[in-house]
């Protein structure tokens, strides 16, 4: 019951922004150049991204901020194997299944409703969705990687989600300068909206660049989890 109450409510947390996307497009309005079903499919690609990454590494923030004030952070690294493996191998957050079945419900959804995809546009797709989970991957280790020096950081990741939130909707609504930053400096752009505009046919060469950034992303987050592990002190940082 613990399970399912928590997926759901997971789930409920992340509906609203298609909810409100709906209740936009209802109204008369709309995202100029974007359809309520472009824009669903965007939606629906963040939050399946956003599902696979919490699975995975959704409770490497709150372990390891909870074993450095509780002092048992000692234990992990007295381990025969790497503690950042170790912490990710054992921290499978279940509750997060709903948040990514419930994506994968929306993107089917709005999928059917783009019609018939070429199988080119598919393979960029699966590309992009995978820079997009790295991207999120090494975001949740930046944050944690922050607990072994700042221990009351567990607000950061409301801060997080106000970034990625710009993933959810169409880039091009954004100023040239936020474009910029959420595909070259923070590319939360692909999270969500180009691998959703990969299957739609709209990407350009140059929107591929992006890649490098994400794969950078998710090396520094590996790199500051295993430096910041390097400079810590014992219990309460």
């Amino acid at each position: 019951m613990n399970f399912i109450i928590s997926s759901l409510i997971t789930l409920s947390g992340n509906i609203l922004f298609p909810l409100v996307t709906l209740l936009i497009y209802r109204a008369g309005t709309s995202f100029p150049g974007w359809s309520l079903y472009e824009v669903l499919l965007i939606q629906s690609v963040f939050t399946m991204s956003s599902g696979l990454s919490s699975l995975i590494f959704g409770g490497v923030l709150w372990t390891t901020m909870s074993h450095i004030r509780e002092g048992s952070f000692e234990v992990i690294l007295l381990k025969p194997l790497n503690p950042l493996f170790f912490i990710v191998a054992t921290t499978f957050s279940t509750d997060s299944i709903g948040l990514f079945l419930g994506g994968v419900a929306l993107f089917i959804f709005s999928v059917i409703q783009a019609g018939a995809i070429p199988l080119l546009f598919w393979l960029q797709f699966i590309g992009l969705f995978i820079a997009g989970a790295a991207v999120l991957a090494g975001l949740s280790l930046m944050m944690a990687a922050m607990s072994f020096k700042w221990v009351g950081n567990s607000r950061i990741s409301e801060l997080a989600d106000s970034v990625l939130n710009i993933g959810k909707y169409p880039l091009p609504i954004f100023p040239k300068a936020v474009q910029t930053a959420a595909t070259m400096i923070i590319p939360v752009g692909m999270v969500g909206f180009l691998p959703a505009s990969a299957l739609l046919g709209r990407v350009q060469a140059r929107d591929f660049i992006a890649v490098l950034p994400c794969i950078l992303f998710l090396a520094a987050g590996v790199w500051v989890y295993r430096h910041m592990i390097r400079l810590y002190e014992g219990v309460g940082g």
